[in-house]
């Protein structure tokens, strides 16, 4: 099969390996699509950051090279033993993150922040092949009204949807900072919550437009409007939001969270900036708070649900589909290639095997490796 492997910073390759056989406890899935995220970038960039190179991660006793891609969705082609509660042919959507199960932090639930969490494609093989073998209980399977589109987008929204929850109670106005797919994930779930008044800022201005038909109440650029901050205060009538999403991963996105929030707001912290500093006595002043928020969990089944019987379209953010041996060409250079157009690119691993329309323009693993 084919799949895109990493090997170091500037170094993915699209490479004929084996197909991985499911051990016990896994399915193999046929991947139909996988999304490129900005963790995958960043690795392609000037990585390794996630994944594991000197020693193997603990989870998935993977260390590089390996198969990147997290955002992915397919039908499952064979089960390992052990595996219940699945058959082969069932579509399913997957839930890429390794817990332990035994830790603390898993026993209490918070499966997203697991001693020993990672994700499929950063931290362990992924889906970026047209083959990918994961833990069963990674998979979700998909009723017949939703389908392998919206799937693939479900790993994004899931990020957005727990940073909403995250939030607390659903607030009556907040912003979001900054709008890659996971902004603009955050304003249309937050819309479909009942947000009565969202303020979406980027200095792109297609971003922005794509924002509003999302549901975003009011925009910003902030290339143009100077303090994005200070925008927001007036369009607020001097109160701010209830919350402020920072969704870009830069100090001056944060800044720009502060000084929108009213006193006693939230900021939400979803991008991954590296460290920032900022005013503690105005913070403690306003008496507001910060909030991390990484991951998700619980967040699939919503998910599903929404598409299903709420009508709920993730698929607006998708910009263009291709197939896996464009993936460097067309998919990480054009990301990083500026602004441009792109928002969410999605890969369809089997296209050229199977024949499926494309809308827009490591092999054998060892027992201990699985």
């Amino acid at each position: 099969m084919k799949a895109a492997v990493w090997y170091g910073a500037r170094d993915v390759r699209i490479a004929e390996v084996g197909v991985p056989a499911p051990l016990r406890g896994e399915v193999l899935v046929e991947v139909a699509y996988c999304g490129i995220c900005g963790s995958d970038l960043h690795e392609y960039a000037d990585g390794p950051h996630a994944i594991p190179v000197a020693a193997p991660h603990p989870a998935s006793g993977a260390t590089a090279p390996l198969v990147l891609g997290h955002e992915f969705c397919g039908t499952v082609a064979a089960l390992g033993p052990s595996v219940t509660g699945l058959a082969i042919g069932d579509r399913v959507a997957v839930e890429p993150n390794y817990r332990c199960g035994v830790c603390p932090r898993c026993r209490a639930g918070e499966y997203n922040i697991c001693r020993h969490f990672g994700f499929a494609g950063l931290m362990g093989n992924g889906g970026m092949a047209e083959y990918a073998a994961i833990p069963a209980y990674m998979a979700h399977r998909l009723p017949e009204t939703v389908s392998l589109e919206q799937a693939a987008l479900f790993e994004p929204a899931s990020v957005a949807l727990h940073a909403l929850r995250r939030a607390g109670t659903t607030p009556e106005t907040m912003a979001v900072v900054g709008l890659g797919p996971i902004g603009l994930l955050t304003v249309l779930l937050a819309g479909q919550r009942g947000v009565r008044r969202i303020l979406a800022v980027d200095v792109s201005p297609a971003r922005l437009e794509l924002a509003a038909g999302l549901g975003a109440t009011d925009l910003i650029d902030a290339g143009r409007e100077g303090d994005a901050g200070e925008r927001i205060h007036e369009l607020t009538g001097g109160e701010g939001v209830d919350a402020a999403f920072e969704v870009a991963g830069s100090e001056i996105a944060l800044r720009t969270c502060l000084a929108a929030t009213r006193r006693g707001g939230r900021i939400v912290l979803v991008g991954l900036a590296q460290e920032v500093s900022l005013d503690a006595f105005a913070l403690v002043n306003n008496e507001q708070s910060i909030i991390a928020s990484v991951g998700y969990r619980d967040t699939y089944p919503e998910l599903i649900r929404l598409v299903a019987e709420q009508h709920l379209d993730l698929t607006p953010v998708v910009t263009s589909t291709i197939v896996l041996d464009d993936l460097v060409s067309h998919g990480f250079e054009a990301l990083l290639g500026g602004p441009g157009n792109q928002v969410k690119i999605l890969v369809a691993p089997a296209a050229h095997r199977t024949g499926a329309p494309v809308p827009h323009p490591p092999a054998d693993r060892t027992e201990e490796q699985r």
